[in-house]
């Protein structure tokens, strides 16, 4: 779909590639979401630029991401969406700005984007010109980054609290269901917290390239940007922290893990301690040797069952006074 922002309508236009019609003297944002091989092309003639493919802008290296051609600033970073699923992801998004005429091409859809635009066409003071939409839409998504990390930042609390057990009067064993669950917490909350990373890396080094680009030159623009850039440092630590954090979550859960693991074998080896004196009580008289004096004793029978019992007992009683059960 390829849509245009422009000034006297403040709101987007559909365009059709088909009707062959100009682009509006006064758009200062061009949106291409999923654009078909005919939208690109359109979009290209009418802008005289080279626009990127979906494959290169899946490219990691620097130079393909961020670069300058035809006197326009070609910058793509990779931004979160679906992070209410169990399948948060990045999407390469790219900006293209030339002149006072933003580019954005994209083949997701970050609620980010979402909600800017429709900030943008209820407040058209939002998008006066190419690269203060830029900045709004940077805002926007380092405003939902921020969000996300808030809630994973609870919901780590939430799950510290659950393996710790700290508000229960009575510290009760944690089950295998419930070991399980932590696990698959903290692994969507490790794997969310990566893409935020991700994100934010990416995010960061477009601020550095933006940073030197004509779009300085303006007062605001530059405030703007470094205010931009101290909030991505700032939340990139804070999701290292997160990490760090979950890492240690991830390392208590499976200390429980081996405590019950423990627990189990210590009753299989305290039992296995506490019967073998009996066995081989047992095993003694039960080889029934001609000689054996208590073969034919009248209390031979209940002899060997006493002694039997006897060996069991004071094992058990032993491991009791130890603190071992």
């Amino acid at each position: 779909m390829l849509r245009a922002y422009t000034l006297s309508n403040a709101h987007f236009a559909t365009i059709d590639p088909s009707a062959e019609a100009p682009f509006p003297p006064d758009a200062v944002w061009i949106d291409l979401f999923n654009p078909t091989p005919d939208e690109e092309h359109y979009s290209e003639q009418h802008l005289g630029l080279l626009l990127p493919t979906r494959e290169e802008m899946q490219e990691i290296e620097a130079s393909s991401r961020l670069y300058q051609e035809d006197g326009a600033m070609f910058m793509t970073a990779s931004v979160l969406f679906a992070t209410e699923t169990d399948a948060p992801g990045t999407a390469p998004i790219t900006f293209v700005l030339k002149g006072q005429t933003l580019v954005t091409i994209r083949y997701a859809e970050p609620k980010s984007f979402a909600g800017f635009i429709a900030h943008a066409e209820r407040q058209p003071m939002l998008c006066p010109s190419g690269s203060a939409t830029l900045i709004g839409l940077l805002e926007a998504i380092v405003d939902r980054t921020a969000d996300i990390l808030e809630r994973v930042a609870t919901e780590v609390d939430a799950l510290s609290q659950r393996i710790f057990k700290v508000h229960e009067a009575e510290h009760k064993r944690t089950t295998n269901e419930e070991l399980e669950a932590n696990l698959k917490l903290i692994g969507r909350s490790q794997n969310l917290v990566s893409k935020v990373r991700e994100s934010l890396v990416s995010l960061a080094r477009l601020l550095s390239f933006l940073s030197v680009g004509d779009a300085t030159k303006d007062k605001a623009f530059r405030i703007h940007l470094k205010s931009l850039s101290r909030d991505v440092m700032s939340l990139t630590d804070h999701a290292t922290y997160l990490g760090n954090n979950i890492t240690f979550l991830l390392d208590a859960s499976m200390g429980m893990i081996n405590i019950e693991q423990n627990a189990i074998i210590k009753i299989f080896s305290v039992a296995a301690v506490v019967f073998l004196p009996p066995t081989l009580v047992a095993s003694i008289y039960g080889m029934n040797f001609t000689d054996m004096p208590e073969l034919k004793w009248m209390l031979g029978y209940p002899w060997a069952i006493g002694l039997m019992i006897l060996s069991a007992v004071l094992p058990y009683f032993w491991f009791k006074r130890k603190g071992w059960l």
